[in-house]
């Protein structure tokens, strides 16, 4: 939840330092919080120490990363994404292998081992493209503007001590005055003074307005809360995330009730895991062949999943729920993959930083309000399939604010003329 609640805050950090300084900055706090955390003696030190401070690294990592994905990979966007994602369908491994490690060091060797772990992010960190943030180009305009002027006032000098030239010439026998007549332009004023001084003049006299506009702009920017073409993106955004996370939470669970043994359910997870990772990678090498706009594919996935979700109570064996599944994988991965090629084709990567902050937010905010619910209905029916349900129905809603993208598109460029 912290990932998601924190990213309006890292979103500022990330615009005002740059991406390779947010990215180390969250692979210190990863490593530096499993280091505390091995010294915890209560359950809200850890809320601190692994909520907190873990929560918070991994939104730096997560809000770099895909910030620098989108401005490297414009052409291969998607299957970047991809790539960069898929990862995370792999995460079912990692509770065997911490458990392997507890059973061989314990907890506390285990949360240093993933503290090591996490520290080699921060060379890994370093090599991230530096980007051009408003305090170096503050830095570097107020550098231009000290060149300039010691420029300008050596062009001032030297057009001086041409003129008291001038003015002594007029004294002098006619051939050596022709000759230093003959030294200087057309204008009076000497030829390398000014062909020196007007570009640098020029680019001096534009680079003060742009170091007034950066200091001028707000700590947060809430420009993309006005913006409708967000609007519609967040709405979407947040009820595929209210549906995401209730067959994570709820499939082993029903298919206790079927009967089905815990191991054959856990099958289940790994299935979901690696089909999902599949999937990411083959949705964004079909959404970067632009046979169609991106949204649209991504509009598509969540209206199959959806439909598989509403149709998961009729799988009542081992073999039809392995199916739902496979399929369900598929399409959440799909649709996943697409979420931040979506908004960068929506909004463009100038004010990213600030779209995918708040975007994050309120899908946090889903996220964290999704299982809760759907457990709140199992407690009223006493069965999973309402949970099901509720996430099919979220599904199907999450899409339905794209019918509006042409007309907001439209009005956006309809006031942009104004």
């Amino acid at each position: 939840s912290v990932l998601s609640l924190a990213a309006p805050l890292v979103a500022v950090v990330c615009r005002r330092l740059g991406e390779r300084f947010t990215s180390i900055l969250g692979a210190a706090l990863l490593g530096g919080g499993c280091l505390l955390s091995t010294q915890a003696t209560s359950v809200p030190f850890l809320c601190i120490s692994m909520g907190l401070l873990l929560g918070v690294g991994f939104a730096c990592l997560y809000q770099a990363a895909a910030v620098m994905t989108a401005k490297c990979c414009r052409t291969r966007l998607a299957f970047s994404n991809a790539i960069a994602r898929s990862g995370m369908g792999l995460t079912f491994l990692l509770a065997p292998f911490t458990q392997l490690l507890i059973n061989l060091y314990g907890w506390q060797g285990t949360l240093l081992i993933f503290g090591g772990i996490m520290f080699n992010l921060v060379p890994s960190s370093m090599l991230l493209r530096a980007s051009s943030t408003p305090a170096a180009q503050q830095h570097q305009q107020a550098l231009l503007a000290k060149d300039n002027s010691q420029t300008l006032k050596g062009c001032l000098d030297e057009s001086t001590a041409g003129e008291s030239q001038h003015q002594s010439a007029q004294h002098l026998p006619t051939r050596e005055a022709l000759s230093m007549s003959h030294s200087r332009d057309g204008s009076g004023h000497l030829g390398p003074c000014r062909a020196s001084c007007s570009p640098r003049a020029k680019r001096s006299s534009k680079a003060f307005p742009v170091t007034t506009r950066e200091a001028s702009q707000p700590i947060l920017d809430l420009s993309p809360l006005k913006d409708p073409v967000f609007c519609i993106f967040t709405w979407s955004f947040l009820f595929s995330h209210l549906a995401y996370f209730v067959p994570i939470f709820h499939l082993v669970p029903r298919a206790r009730t079927l009967g089905i043994s815990s191991m054959d359910a856990s099958y289940l997870i790994s299935v979901a895991g690696i089909t999902e990772t599949l999937s990411q990678l083959l949705s964004g090498w079909v959404a970067d062949q632009n046979w169609t706009k991106k949204y649209h594919y991504h509009v598509a996935y969540l209206v199959l999943s959806g439909i598989t979700n509403l149709l998961c109570p009729l799988a009542t064996t081992f073999p039809l729920l392995m199916t739902y599944v496979v399929a369900l994988a598929v399409f959440c991965g799909g649709f996943m993959a697409l979420v931040l090629p979506v908004l960068v084709d929506l909004v463009g990567v100038q004010k990213l930083h600030s779209y995918l902050g708040f975007a994050a937010f309120f899908a946090g905010l889903a996220a964290i309000d999704g299982p809760p619910l759907a457990g709140w209905l199992y407690d009223y029916t006493q069965t999973y399939v309402c949970s099901f349900l509720f996430a099919g129905a979220c599904a199907l809603l999450s899409p339905i604010s794209f019918l509006l993208e042409p007309a907001a598109q439209r009005w956006k460029l309809k006031k942009a003329k104004l």
